[in-house]
């Protein structure tokens, strides 16, 4: 029997990032980045790097948990575009960017990567915005 290695997040994920909660298949994840609402999704499957690697249940799972955060997200409102990516230039680890862009935002009409020096968020803003977040998802 093969002992599958335990779920490690990432360094710079961890670094870069809050944890908002767990999901069915996915670690829910806010980027540290006021100027844009930025989520991100790492499947806990330890070893994933590309989208194929997960098998067909977990594939449904993961755009469920997509879709789900997107309609949250657009509920915040004053956004005008969802980008969805997974690149893994960087952070060789499997995972998701859900990020609400709004006209006129630090990027726009730009990728957010690259952009500037992420602004971090105050205490309160985080919270309300995570308080918000993990109520809109059912996980507290």
């Amino acid at each position: 029997m093969t002992r599958q290695a335990a779920f490690a997040l990432h360094p710079r994920l961890a670094a870069d990032t809050m944890q908002i909660g767990e999901l069915p298949l996915s670690r829910l994840l806010l980027m540290n980045d006021a100027r844009f609402p930025w989520c991100i999704l790492v499947p806990r499957r330890q070893g994933l790097r590309e989208l194929h690697e997960l098998d067909a249940g977990e594939s449904a799972e993961l755009f469920t948990e997509i879709r789900r955060l997107s309609v949250l997200l657009l509920a915040l409102g004053n956004v005008d575009k969802l980008n969805v990516g997974a690149l893994g230039n960087r952070v060789p680890q499997l995972h998701v960017h859900v990020i609400a862009r709004r006209a006129g935002d630090a990027a726009w009409p730009d990728p957010v990567w690259g952009r500037g020096a992420a602004q971090p968020y105050t205490a309160a803003t985080v919270q309300a915005l995570l308080t918000e977040l993990q109520a809109g998802l059912g996980l507290r």
